[in-house]
């Protein structure tokens, strides 16, 4: 499935309308020349970085407009049938529960780094996994206890998974908007 051409134009960044001015100043100067997009890019970048805080401003200014035009146009936008909603995810809401091998790595991956200094993230994991698969049932089951109270205990707090209809979520950004 296509992009839907209706979909309201994303928002630009500060940067962006930054960007654009530099390259409507360019294509003035120039009219003919032909832009090396790396280089003109390298030094766009690099006049960003010198400008001071005040000069930004203006830029700033235009791509707070732009949101607030783009956050109008997209409570008023309809996606088209059969297009997947993003589910809305509350920042506050608990985070899952760890399983039993997350608890067992939580617990050892400081005496794994201790053991054995300079290893990279994926072989100190590694070296997590054969510890865990060579553990025995028995030592397992303290991991798998703390485990399961960490999983009833989410569970209480979450009875349901968290999910807003866009319909509530669009009202909800509209009203924090005003």
């Amino acid at each position: 499935m296509g992009k839907d051409p209706r979909k309201p134009r994303g928002k630009m960044s500060s940067y962006a309308y930054f960007v654009q001015t530099c390259r409507e100043e360019h294509k003035k100067k120039h009219p003919e020349a032909s832009v090396n997009f790396s280089e003109f890019s390298k030094k766009c970048s690099e006049r960003w970085k010198t400008m001071s805080a005040k000069e930004k401003g203006k830029f700033e200014d235009l791509a707070k407009l732009d949101k607030v035009r783009y956050e109008r146009e997209m409570r008023s936008y309809i996606p088209p049938k059969g297009e997947k909603k993003k589910r809305f995810k509350d920042p506050n809401a608990p985070k899952r529960p760890s399983s039993a091998f997350f608890i067992f790595c939580a617990d050892f991956r400081p005496q794994v780094k201790g053991e054995t200094p300079g290893l990279s993230i994926g072989d100190v994991a590694k070296k997590l996994g054969e510890k865990w698969n060579n553990l025995t049932a028995e030592d397992k089951v303290p991991y798998e206890k703390k485990a399961s109270k960490l999983k009833e205990k989410y569970e209480k707090v979450n009875k349901q998974p968290f999910f807003v209809p866009s319909s509530i979520w669009r009202t909800s950004l509209t009203m924090s908007c005003l």
